[in-house]
């Protein structure tokens, strides 16, 4: 003799639990430099530090967002990437350089005018190269990653040849505004101004990425174009179109970051690509391949570390990239977040 047992069916109207948030990464960053304020030792010291790795962090973020964005959405390893970094910062010239006299003025409604334009730019221009890129270079790679790392190696040689070309080889001087040099105080903290704007920058274009990809229906087109193209084919959508504008995006973020580091460092070089590519692909990779929100925490986390470090232990600062990857990975070897961690 069977005893069945009927289990009770939940009701139609019962909502899925929600899959477990994981908070551990985004505890890092602020953990961090909790424990470096007693080894700083000065509270103003550690405020200064704090909001440059803030600021640096958010740069690195702008870079690497657009190639994280590609991987994730299109799987592409485009090592050429630096290039449109390059033509980003070169490409504002065309606006900072004859408008130098906005620059200079004791106006912050000007220099912020100018540089907004000087951004619209670069992105219009990354923007346009990368649609190109993709069409040229990366379509007949798809799937490919060999082919993929090699043939955009090569492209982004030939980029810093072709900068060469049209600006000349000498580097060009990009002073900051003149509203936006120096530092504010916050009691005997040093704040530097600019550092301050790097930080609105990045957080408005995580904000905004985020937003786009959860909370819009083209943003719901791309994840679900990536998950299963053929069906959103089916369903009437042209996928590659979407993928051809992803690539455009990332090319026009890249340039954006170009910008600010330009700005940063007030001096470009037509290898200043190549140069910022190493920080790039170490974002991504402690991020999580294909994670945005990996990769603002881990570009964060990554510019903390090299300022605590540069002040602390200043032999170790050269190599602090690259240990904090090692002790990542060794904690998740597949980086911070998932490639669903969008």
């Amino acid at each position: 003799m069977t005893v069945s047992a009927t289990l009770p069916l939940a009701a139609p109207d019962t909502p899925l639990p929600a899959a477990p948030r994981d908070i551990a990464p985004l505890l890092l960053a602020p953990a961090l430099a909790l424990a470096m304020l007693p080894l700083v030792g000065s509270f103003p010291t550690w405020l200064t530090l704090t909001v440059a790795g803030l600021a640096m962090g958010m740069m690195i973020f702008l870079m690497a967002s657009g190639l994280t964005l590609v991987f994730g959405l299109m799987n592409v390893l485009n090592f050429g990437h630096g290039a449109f970094v390059s033509v980003g910062a070169f490409a504002a010239t065309m606006v900072l350089l004859p408008m130098r006299g906005w620059l200079e003025a004791d106006s912050l409604a000007a220099n912020l005018g100018v540089l907004a334009l000087a951004v619209a730019v670069a992105m219009a221009v990354t923007g346009l190269l990368g649609w190109a890129f993709e069409r040229v270079i990366i379509m007949p790679v798809y799937g490919q990653h060999l082919k993929q790392i090699l043939v955009t190696m090569g492209g982004m040689i030939v980029s810093e040849q072709v900068i060469n070309v049209i600006w000349g080889p000498e580097k060009i001087a990009l002073p900051l505004p003149t509203t936006l040099r120096g530092a504010i105080l916050i009691g005997d903290a040093a704040i530097e101004k600019y550092r301050l704007l790097a930080v609105a920058v990045g957080l408005v274009v995580f904000v905004t990425m985020f937003l786009v990809l959860n909370r819009t229906r083209i943003g719901l087109l791309i994840r679900a174009g990536v998950e299963n193209g053929e069906m959103v084919e089916a369903l009437g959508y042209r996928i590659n179109r979407l993928f051809v504008a992803v690539f455009a995006a990332g090319s026009a973020l890249a340039g954006l970051g170009g910008v600010m580091w330009g700005l940063y460092t007030e001096t470009l070089s037509a290898s200043m690509g190549a140069e910022t590519i190493v920080m790039v692909f170490i974002v991504i990779i402690i991020g999580g391949l294909g994670s945005v929100g990996g990769c603002f925490i881990g570009a964060i986390l990554m510019a903390l570390v090299a300022n605590y470090a540069g002040f602390l232990v200043p032999k170790l600062a050269l190599v602090s990239n690259i240990v904090l990857m090692i002790a990542i990975l060794l904690w998740r070897p597949a980086g911070m977040y998932s490639k669903s961690g969008h």
